[in-house]
């Protein structure tokens, strides 16, 4: 009898990382023997007046000009110029690029895991945009705007939402009438999923130990943040929902609030995109600080200098991330490590210090010295703590480029959707 012999595909040697914002186009080029980032950089202001690009070689080596764009194609095609350029070009051909990876935010109830694209793929992804209607219609353009530039190279959706569809039940349905979910998706889905991800992964590595023995909690704290319990690598519960908006105090986003607030308000008058743009753009550290900055820089400095406002907006940041972890650590009936990540949990010393200095209850107690640490992995706990706290920099558009390339060798197929409302984890 003649046994088929199944080769599995070879890893795309360089992969090109795609994040399209309605108006910008962020890239990354990586050499994926070593995950070297060759490339980087971003198309600013697509469509405006203004528009720019910055340009960074691996060698430090970078360029910022204006140019004027008015679409993902053109933003690509100027990226692609740069990349192949005899001067500041990291390539000598298009051809180099095997392969192509993409942010995708929404995934919805039928995208557990990354996929290949294909004409029914960008079906759903559109049809999930009434889901994250800021994000999948720009992520969609970007990858269209692939296929047409680099015609015949695989692309490969990520998404956001994709590592927490291993939540069971109690923790990713709402408490409204079951039918809701069934017939239109109402549920929690958790987003930030791509770095934390990563970070559960980096931080297993940095320990020495595998996935399958840790419990983390991980906390990505930016102007968009979350906090996720992992549970030997699976999602236990996260702070994000149906839409980016609840969970932490954010940047600009209101977190956590009472939905009857919302129809106070209707009732006081105001539209259902108003009071949108009052929960998502005006709200969180912006709103309650009220010094017309999102910052976090900005507030803690003036904070310092005696703002009431700002010092209360800190508190109230702290205070629900703290009241998270507090949660977490039960759910997950206890934690080996408690990871900061993102712009504010990898640079920010002030704010770690004080979450910290609140977890003592837990077993974690502050190294002050060891906290004076910026954007490298480091454990910032003292020796007495038994659970740890750790400072582990993101990286998503590598763990984007590392599932491109797994999805693409993969001997099974396991990029196709892989349920529908009603079908997950019940």
């Amino acid at each position: 009898m003649k046994t088929e012999n199944k080769t599995t595909p070879a890893a795309p040697r360089k992969v090109l990382v795609v994040n399209a914002g309605s108006s910008s186009l962020k890239f990354m080029l990586f050499s994926m023997e070593g995950e070297i980032m060759l490339a980087r950089g971003i198309v600013e202001r697509i469509g405006l007046e203004g528009t720019r690009l910055k340009y960074f070689r691996h060698d430090e080596r970078q360029l910022v000009e204006e140019a004027p764009v008015s679409d993902h194609d053109g933003a690509l095609r100027l990226i692609c110029g740069k990349l192949v350029d005899p001067d500041c070009g990291v390539i000598e051909s298009l051809a180099a690029v095997e392969a192509i990876g993409h942010r995708v935010v929404h995934g919805g109830e039928k995208f557990h895991d990354s996929i290949t694209v294909d004409d029914e793929v960008k079906r759903i992804i559109r049809e999930y945009a009434i889901l994250a209607p800021l994000h999948n219609p720009p992520n969609l353009s970007g990858i269209e705007a692939c296929e047409r530039v680099f015609p015949g190279v695989p692309n490969v959706a990520v998404f956001d939402t994709a590592f927490h569809h291993s939540m069971p039940p109690a923790s990713y349905l709402y408490a409204i009438p079951y039918n809701y979910y069934e017939r239109y998706g109402i549920r929690k889905y958790g987003f930030h999923g791509t770095s934390h991800k990563y970070v559960a992964y980096a931080t297993a590595r940095f320990l020495g130990k595998d996935i399958s023995e840790l419990r983390l909690i991980t906390c990505h704290l930016g102007n968009g943040s979350s906090i996720t319990a992992v549970d030997r690598g699976k999602v236990a519960d996260t702070s994000m929902g149906m839409t980016p908006l609840p969970g932490l105090v954010m940047g600009t986003r209101c977190g956590d609030i009472d939905p009857a607030v919302v129809l106070y308000l209707v009732r006081q008058g105001m539209s259902a995109d108003e009071i949108d743009h009052l929960l998502n753009k005006k709200s969180g550290l912006l709103g309650v600080a009220g010094i017309g900055s999102s910052d976090m820089r900005d507030i803690i400095a003036a904070a310092e200098k005696g703002n009431q406002q700002a010092s209360r907006a800190l508190w109230m940041f702290v205070h629900r991330l703290v009241s998270y972890i507090g949660s977490y650590y039960t759910i997950l009936h206890g934690a080996h490590a408690v990871v900061f990540t993102g712009g504010i949990g990898e640079n920010s010393a002030y704010i770690r210090a004080r979450v910290v200095s609140q977890l003592g209850v837990l077993g974690c107690h502050l190294d002050e010295g060891k906290n004076n640490v910026s954007g490298q992995p480091a454990v910032i706990s003292d020796e007495r703590s038994t659970l740890k706290a750790i400072v582990m920099p993101t990286n998503e558009e590598l763990m984007i480029a590392r599932e491109t390339a797994r999805i693409l060798t993969s001997s099974a197929d396991p990029s196709r959707p892989q349920a529908s409302p009603g079908g997950n984890n019940s």
